[in-house]
C-alpha cells in the first residue's frame, strides 16, 4: 500500500523559508517521477515542482523558479521541496504526488498523470 506523508509545512513571513518534506512508503521515490503540488482556497490545483531521480531531472513552475528546489533523500525514502524567499501568493496547502512510471517528461505538471496524493500541509505566508 502505497502511502505519501506530509509534513513541515507553517506560518512564516514574506522573504522567510519553510521546507516541506514527503515520506515515502510502499514505493521507492528514487524509481518514480515525484512532485509537489500547491491549491489556494478558490483555485485550481497546480503543479510547482517535480523530479526523475533516474534521470535526475528537476521541473519547476515559472512563478518558483530561483526560490524553490526539490531534492530527495533516497536512504529517507523522502522528497523535500526547499521554498526562500517566500511570498504571500505561495499560501496553499502543498500536496506530495507519486507517478506509477519513473519520468515525469513534459506531462509533470498534469495532476492526471500522478498516481498517488498525500493528504497535504499547510503553508501560509503573511505579508
Amino acid at each position: 500500500q502505497v502511502q505519501l506523508v506530509e509534513s513541515g509545512g507553517g506560518s512564516v513571513q514574506a522573504l522567510g523559508s519553510l521546507r516541506p518534506s514527503c515520506a515515502a512508503s510502499g514505493l521507492t521515490a528514487s524509481s518514480h517521477c515525484m512532485g509537489w503540488f500547491r491549491q489556494a482556497p478558490g483555485k485550481e490545483r497546480e503543479g510547482v515542482a517535480a523530479i526523475e531521480a533516474l534521470r535526475g531531472s528537476t521541473y519547476y513552475a515559472d512563478s518558483v523558479k530561483g526560490r524553490f528546489t526539490i531534492s530527495q533523500d533516497n536512504a529517507k525514502n523522502t522528497v523535500y521541496l526547499q521554498m526562500n524567499s517566500l511570498k504571500p501568493e505561495d499560501s496553499a496547502m502543498y500536496y506530495c504526488a507519486a507517478r506509477a512510471n519513473a519520468w515525469c517528461v513534459n506531462m509533470w505538471s498534469r495532476e492526471s498523470v500522478y498516481d498517488y496524493w498525500g493528504q497535504g500541509t499547510q503553508v501560509t505566508v503573511s505579508s
